[in-house]
């Protein structure tokens, strides 16, 4: 065989192998999922739990919550967005403008994992602008996509929900105003079983008044649910012990719809059902955030068992 053959040859291979590099260079850089289409969980799976006291990515935040437009990348057909002629036109018209600044989400599941409770919200909130708030960046992604492909499977619905990435434990105030959340849902956190761990649980008394702090007076509902019952016991402890939050009634958490749903419709919800790891029981609290104005602590709920700290005394 000649050398210009074997030349040739080598040629021929060596820009083969640069066409398959090519192509699976191309192959990877292009996404998982397009938009419209449904995502597939496996390929969004993630580790179960961080440690956010400790998560150094870098996340962007507003100086303070008025500088946040929602409707840019959250909430872009938002159902209370009403948007006429001139202001399609000239997409910088007062109305338009005045519009979107009111459109703000009041409605937090935090910890939203694949999204299951942030959707159910959004049809049995019709209302209400539902965020969820996930730290996992493949996660996150998952759930953005799941909304995008419902949106487009049901036009008209889930346009009132949305997913954002971001630590929930150091950025809230830096998003929502004072007194601009009606609920607050925390649905299966991590335990941190460890004791030298505790100071990452999601619920704590520093935590506590930061989101009594958002949550509307009177208004305001924290929820708590899980399947491990000593998390469950450090939640009644922490939440029964804060003066700015009531516990409500059993016979209010049964006419709650909301409590149904974070039972039935978070991905945990259907894991505990299922496996049942720590047994097939769920634990759950919803507490209502008190309106010191107005004087809903008094003399005679103050001392009432289980509601601000209050034991009952066995001899």
């Amino acid at each position: 065989m000649s050398k210009n053959k074997r030349g040739q040859k080598r040629n021929a291979a060596s820009n083969n192998e640069e066409d398959d590099a090519a192509a699976k260079k191309s192959a990877s850089s292009a996404p998982i999922t397009a938009d419209g289409d449904m995502p597939k969980k496996k390929f969004y799976r993630s580790r179960a739990h961080c440690n956010p006291l400790s998560f150094n990515e870098t996340f962007e935040y507003p100086t303070r919550p008025d500088l946040m437009d929602w409707t840019e990348d959250y909430y872009p057909e938002h159902p209370a967005l009403k948007k006429d002629d001139d202001a399609e036109k000239n997409m910088f018209s007062n109305t338009f403008q005045c519009a979107s600044m009111t459109i703000h989400p009041d409605v937090l599941d935090v910890g939203c994992g694949f999204g299951g409770l942030t959707m159910a919200l959004s049809s049995a909130l019709p209302n209400n602008t539902i965020l969820g708030l996930e730290i996992r960046a493949k996660v996150t992604e998952y759930v953005r996509l799941r909304i995008v492909a419902q949106r487009k499977e049901h036009p008209g619905q889930f346009k009132n929900c949305s997913v954002m990435r971001t630590n929930a434990m150091k950025y809230l105030p830096n998003f929502f105003a004072k007194a601009s959340l009606e609920k607050i849902f925390f649905c299966f956190p991590d335990p941190h079983f460890k004791r030298k761990n505790w100071p990452r649980r999601i619920v704590s008394e520093r935590l506590l008044t930061e989101y009594a702090y958002l949550l509307k007076p009177d208004v305001g509902r924290l929820y708590c649910i899980t399947d491990v019952k000593d998390l469950h016991d450090w939640h009644v402890e922490k939440c029964g012990a804060h003066p700015l939050f009531v516990e409500l009634t059993k016979e209010e958490m049964k006419n709650d719809p909301c409590v149904t749903l974070m039972k039935t419709e978070t991905e945990e919800g259907h894991k505990v059902k299922r496996e049942g790891k720590f047994g097939h029981e769920m634990y759950y609290r919803v507490y209502r955030r008190v309106n010191e104005e107005t004087g809903s602590v008094t003399a005679e709920n103050f001392f009432q068992e289980g509601q601000f700290g209050v034991e009952a005394v066995k001899k």
